[in-house]
């Protein structure tokens, strides 16, 4: 922010609109199939399935309007992609060996598995594995949440 007159920078405003946008429930809990559609590309081996997920990947942040302030915003999952920008800007990053940081580290090597398990064409292996990885991401989203929660009420 611009100390001076006040102002965000361009930049602040860009960054600001995505995480407003994302906060919108849809957006996070659209997010969440972008997962078995990864998987599927693989599955199939589709290049264009895999091309689709990664442009809905890129435009989900910021397809949906900021969420609602009367309903939306007591969502679990605004609640969450509010806990994940607060957690962001103080610098705890993502993947490490601190907790709750730790399950995401722990599901990379879980997500690769299943990529390649989907890619072997091995439906029952790359849909545990998947159930495993997004079970691990809802319970970091969970844990940062209530870090954010503890943190307001402080």
């Amino acid at each position: 922010m611009d100390r001076a007159n006040g102002t965000a920078s361009r930049r602040e405003r860009l960054v600001d609109t995505f995480w407003t946008r994302h906060e919108n429930p849809k957006s996070g809990w659209s997010r969440t199939l972008l997962g078995p559609l990864f998987v599927c590309a693989c599955y199939r081996r589709s290049w264009r399935l895999a091309a689709l997920a990664v442009a809905a990947t890129v435009l989900n942040p910021i397809a949906f309007p900021p969420p609602d302030p009367t309903s939306e915003s007591k969502s679990w999952m605004t609640r969450g992609v509010r806990a994940e920008r607060w957690w962001l800007e103080r610098g705890h990053g993502v993947v490490n060996r601190s907790w709750p940081n730790l399950l995401n580290a722990v599901s990379i090597p879980i997500s690769v598995y299943t990529l390649v398990a989907a890619f072997r064409q091995q439906p029952i292996r790359a849909a545990g594995g998947l159930a495993c990885s997004m079970a691990l991401k809802f319970a970091w989203i969970e844990l940062i949440a209530r870090r954010h929660e503890a943190a307001l009420e402080a």
